[in-house]
């Protein structure tokens, strides 16, 4: 098989409004599509993906796995996203090789602000 990229991936909600409200205005996402139970955000190279799962009679359940956001700065991306309520689990985590901050949609679906730094094995910049 070869693979060309990710196309998409997906986040479960319980409220489209709701959902809307926080990928858009909160995160600053662009809107790529929307419909009563769906909505399909631009997160970079990706589509993100929303899904109220009650329209096809699925269960929810949060993604505990998580997203990793890549932002210019971990620190001024959580300074802002904080003056618009959004809670982080602890600190700002530094590695030797990124910094990244923790923290949830209104679902509970995980997120991460990150930032790698340091060149992959291979020798490629980030």
């Amino acid at each position: 098989m070869q693979v060309e990229k990710v196309d998409f991936v997906s986040f479960l909600t319980q409220d489209i409004p709701r959902a809307k409200q926080f990928y858009s205005e909160v995160l600053g996402l662009e809107i790529e599509s929307q419909g009563e139970s769906d909505l399909e955000f631009s997160l970079g190279q990706v589509t993100l993906d929303v899904f109220d799962p009650s329209t096809v009679d699925q269960p929810f359940a949060p993604s505990p796995a998580g997203i990793a956001i890549r932002v210019p700065d971990v620190a001024a991306a959580r300074a802002e996203l904080e003056a618009k309520g959004v809670e982080f689990a602890g600190d700002i985590v530094h590695t030797s090789v990124c910094d990244m901050t923790f923290f949830k949609d209104p679902d509970g679906n995980a997120l991460i602000l990150h930032r790698r730094f340091a060149p992959f094995p291979d020798g490629r910049m980030p």
